[in-house]
Order: structure tokens, then sequence, then C-alpha cells
């Protein structure tokens, strides 16, 4: 075992139907990694949670109540965090068998402090591999990196340097803390091989069900709040409003 302690995270609120294929995919990672596990659930209304306290002697922590957002949900799960790396799967998502393993190996070979995963994603019928990332493209575009579940993994004294998920931003605050990292110029990051996979990114999730527009605005405001040349930004939102104009046009 390493000197690293993963504290792994899942968010879940009324995912009867997904939930055990995540929860299963976090705990086969004790066999290659010192593993925390910790499961939030948002007061689901169907057998969401009768499910997790099946395997309540694999799981460290459970939380099951109301919250205000899965970003308030992953905040208390942040929380209860002791390990050296923190890091999402939230219900739907799966880790591949090696995929923690894969990720502790750049950490210690890389010796930096956060690490994107290679990860598949899944879109509207069809499937993507998405690996490494570019941090000066933040400054122009939030597609820069991998996904945030199942493919960002951050050592915890970066979360306590930098603060929790701000909730503020509805939808987005994932991009924001993304923006605070970068920014900073404080820490380092790498990535694993195209052909590590680390997980499997569900189709459908909560980012999924908010309008182009809203998320638009959302990460309009976080470039703002984080003091980003406001002409650039206006310049930034103009693109994506012309680009998905074109896209539209060109698909009729």
């Amino acid at each position: 075992m390493s000197q690293f302690k993963f504290s792994i995270i899942t968010v879940v609120k009324d995912d009867e139907k997904n939930i055990l294929r995540t929860l299963n995919s976090v705990l086969i990672q004790r066999k290659n990694v010192d593993l925390e596990y910790i499961v939030i659930n948002g007061d689901s209304s169907d057998n969401t949670l009768q499910i997790i306290n099946e395997l309540n002697h694999d799981i460290d922590k459970i939380i099951s109540e109301p919250d205000n957002g899965i970003y308030d949900a992953m905040n208390k799960g942040i929380k209860f965090c002791t390990g050296d790396i923190i890091a999402f799967c939230n219900s739907g998502d799966e880790l591949k068998q090696n995929g923690l393993k894969n990720v502790l190996d750049v950490f210690q070979k890389e010796k930096c402090d956060y690490v994107f995963g290679t990860v598949v994603r899944n879109y509207t019928g069809e499937k993507i591999l998405k690996y490494g990332f570019d941090k000066k493209r933040i400054y122009f575009n939030f597609d820069f990196a991998t996904a945030h579940s199942c493919g960002f993994y951050v050592k915890k004294k970066v979360i306590d340097y930098l603060g929790e998920y701000n909730l503020k931003y509805k939808c987005s605050s994932d991009y924001d803390f993304y923006f605070r990292l970068i920014d900073s110029g404080k820490f380092s990051g790498s990535f694993t091989k195209k052909e590590d996979v680390v997980g499997e990114v569900a189709s459908g999730g909560f980012s999924s069900k908010i309008s182009f527009y809203n998320h638009l605005i959302e990460e309009t405001k976080i470039r703002i709040d984080n003091n980003q040349n406001k002409i650039l930004v206006f310049i930034i939102f103009l693109n994506a409003i012309f680009k998905r104009f074109l896209k539209k046009f060109l698909n009729k």
C-alpha cells in the first residue's frame, strides 16, 4: 500500500436503478489502494437508501438527509474526509477495476497536487474517450479536462487552501473550483495515460438537465467573480452563442 489514502465520495438521490453498480465499482478499488468511502444520500424517496444500507459494513460513512443541491451534498462529504486524495464517483458513474491504482501511480511518479483521469463519457448515442487536460484552455473554455465525477482527483491540502464548492453556483460550481485551482498558480497537475481508463461517466447527469443558456450565464458569472478580464469574458460569451447558433443551423 502507498502512503496515500483515497477518500471517495458518492452523492446520490432517487437512483435505485444505478446506485449498486456505482457502489460496487468503488468498493472493488480496495484491492489496490487504501480507501475511505463516504456516501451522501439526498433523502431519497425510492429504494436507494435500502440498497446503500445493504453494504453499510463496507462503507465508512453514510449520510441520508435533505440538502440544498448537489454541491451542498458534495461539501458535506468533504467534511468527513480523512484521506490524502479526495474524489467523487457519483451515482450512475463507475470506476474501472484498476482505476484508482492508475491514478495513484501518477501521484507517486509526478508528485503532483491533482490528477485528471482518463474517462469514457456517455453522450446521446455515443461514447467519447476523454484524457489529459490543458490548463491554459480554461481561460477560454471550461471543457478543458476530462470529467469531475470519476475523473478529478485532488489532494485534501488543496481543498483546505481553496475552500469548498461555492453554493452560489447551482450547476457549474466544479468549474469555479477548477478556475480557482488553476488561477492560483500554486498547484501542479498531471493526468493518466490515454489507455489507462479510470472510469465511465453516465449520460443524463445533473448538469445535463440544465439548459445551455443557464449554463452559459452561470459560467460567465464564474469568470467575472474570479476577476477575469470583462472584455475577454464578453468575447467568450458571444463566441459561445455564435457556436450554438452555427451548430443548430448546420444540423437543420
